[in-house]
């Protein structure tokens, strides 16, 4: 590979360097010494091969070296995937329906359409291309785009679909650097577009403005609907890339408080390999190995595996377990009698998302 000898031949202090300043440094350093296409491939044959928490977060935010990442990773979805990753299904509530859409290799935004007035909301539309096709086929014109955070995965067609859809709304919060951002957020606002109603909430941690939207069922007769990007996973929730386990605890309870019929709609398709890892932590939990079955069989079929419910999740996902002595026993933790018990429960997430990232590096 012609970037690893070039690495190689800049002497083995700086072909070692762990640090992502100094690596992005040399990308662009190397940048000069070969042709456009062959920087592309050499850049992408690096991205794919890091696991480095902050390299990785560097390729998913608003910057040039992001935006090319995203744009390699929609050509190769749309290539190995042109009818998605996942089978879906919608969900209809009375006038309401809600679309999965299967975009990149595991992501998914969501479509909310309100049959009635034939309008509709697209959450995290990283793919427009993908996003268009389905508002086409179900003769919806968008309103509003739903932007949970900044990372190309969740904000990539945003400016393209405001320029197809000229009165689109692009709702964010504003410490997250959202492409084509037009209504700003804060913790607890409201929207509402036709009768579709939904409540924002500010759940810092994957990033430092990371937004879950909440949908009112009352409206329309229906369950309430929780689109959680990546905070929160069947049976996992995100990476703490701009934040610490105090900042997603709070974050996490935010979504423990919301109603146990409230169905979640989450920005990955991480099901099974979430529920494997709860299966080295909690390897007694019934519940967590019935989902588990479940699961397996839809991914078999290549089966959406989502909503479950916060009701659900409750039972068998370990990040929303912090507090049962069931967890904190079989990770041998133990709250002293002077600590407190949020601090207590922060340590105990950081140390199942330490677990979990070991897990997924293997």
């Amino acid at each position: 590979m012609v970037l690893v000898d070039w690495l190689a031949n800049l002497g083995p202090g700086v072909a070692g360097c762990c640090c992502c300043c100094a690596v992005l440094v040399l990308l662009v350093t190397y940048r000069r010494y070969c042709s456009r296409s062959l920087w592309a491939r050499s850049l992408c044959w690096l991205m794919s091969r890091t696991e480095r928490p902050l390299f990785r977060v560097a390729l998913y935010t608003k910057t040039r070296l992001g935006y090319l990442f995203h744009k390699r990773q929609l050509k190769k979805a749309r290539d190995r995937h042109p009818t998605g990753h996942s089978f879906t299904q919608p969900s209809i509530f009375n006038d309401i329906k809600i679309v999965p859409v299967p975009i990149l290799s595991d992501n998914y935004s969501y479509l909310i359409i309100d049959t009635h007035a034939n309008i509709a909301i697209v959450v995290d539309p990283s793919d427009p291309q993908l996003v268009q096709a389905c508002l086409e086929q179900e003769g919806a014109e968008l309103e509003a785009i739903l932007c949970t955070h900044k990372h190309w995965d969740h904000s990539g067609g945003n400016k393209a679909l405001k320029k197809l859809h000229k009165s689109c709304k692009v709702y964010g919060n504003s410490f997250d650097n959202i492409p084509g951002l037009t209504h700003p957020l804060s913790d607890k606002d409201q929207i509402e577009i036709g009768q579709l109603k939904l409540q924002a909430f500010f759940t810092p941690g994957h990033t430092v403005g990371h937004m879950v939207y909440l949908l009112d069922g009352k409206s329309f007769g229906g369950p309430p609907c929780l689109f959680s990007g990546d905070l929160l996973f069947l049976s996992g929730c995100g990476r703490i890339f701009e934040g610490n386990p105090l900042t997603m605890l709070s974050s996490l309870d935010t979504v423990m408080a919301l109603d146990d019929d409230t169905l979640l709609w989450p920005g990955h398709e991480y099901a099974e390999e979430n529920l494997l890892f709860a299966t080295t932590i909690e390897p007694q939990n019934a519940a967590r190995e019935t989902k588990l079955q479940q699961v397996l069989e839809q991914r078999q079929q290549k089966l959406c595996t989502c909503p479950s419910t916060i009701g659900e999740e409750k039972e068998y996902n370990p990040f929303l377990r912090t507090h049962t002595s069931e967890l904190q026993d079989s990770l041998g933790l133990q709250r002293a009698s002077d600590e407190d018990a949020t601090h207590f429960r922060a340590k105990v997430l950081e140390e199942v998302r330490r677990c979990k990232d070991l897990f997924k590096s293997r």
